[in-house]
């Protein structure tokens, strides 16, 4: 019973940090610990937003706009399905599987390549250094006047043509 009264008048009027002054007599201001103070506590209003009003917004909602059949309607077993016939297509299985595989290791490899270049003392500045060099070079080179854009879109065109086989 006394725990209880103990634990009620602790919730009530929880215990300030004081100081004692130099004569003895403590002071019953908090002491500063150097943090910052928080915000004061804004005070809950059920009125602000309550819960029943976003229950009802809600299911207005959802009687407004009722779920499209074809865009719910997403099975597991079109996807694999879909999944098969594409890997059932693939000719040549094993060099598809050997470059999946390198591009896994390239991946690895490169994250440990960037991961030793951050460690040591002053590469990362340098490296740093060079990207904003190059990104000010490119922007000057390619974006800054209107016949450089044009000659790097025409570039980006013939790469996409290389690329895809349509030269």
């Amino acid at each position: 019973m006394a725990l209880a009264v103990a634990a009620a008048s602790f919730a009530a009027s929880p215990p300030t940090l004081t100081r004692a002054t130099a004569s003895g007599r403590r002071l019953s201001s908090p002491i500063s610990l150097g943090l910052p103070q928080l915000p004061p506590r804004l005070p809950f209003d059920k009125h602000f937003f309550p819960a029943e009003l976003c229950a009802k917004n809600v299911a207005q909602l959802a009687r407004a706009f009722p779920p499209d059949e074809k865009t719910t309607s997403f099975e597991v077993e079109e996807v694999f399905a879909d999944l098969k016939d594409k890997w059932d297509a693939i000719d040549d299985k094993t060099s598809l599987l050997v470059y999946g595989t390198g591009a896994v290791v390239a991946v690895w490899l490169s994250s440990v390549i960037v991961n030793a270049i951050s460690s040591v003392p002053l590469l990362p500045s340098l490296m740093e250094a060079v990207g904003i060099g190059y990104t000010g070079w490119f922007i000057y080179r390619y974006l800054l006047f209107k016949s450089s854009r044009k000659e790097l879109a025409n570039e980006i065109e013939v790469l996409k043509d290389r690329i895809t086989g349509s030269e």
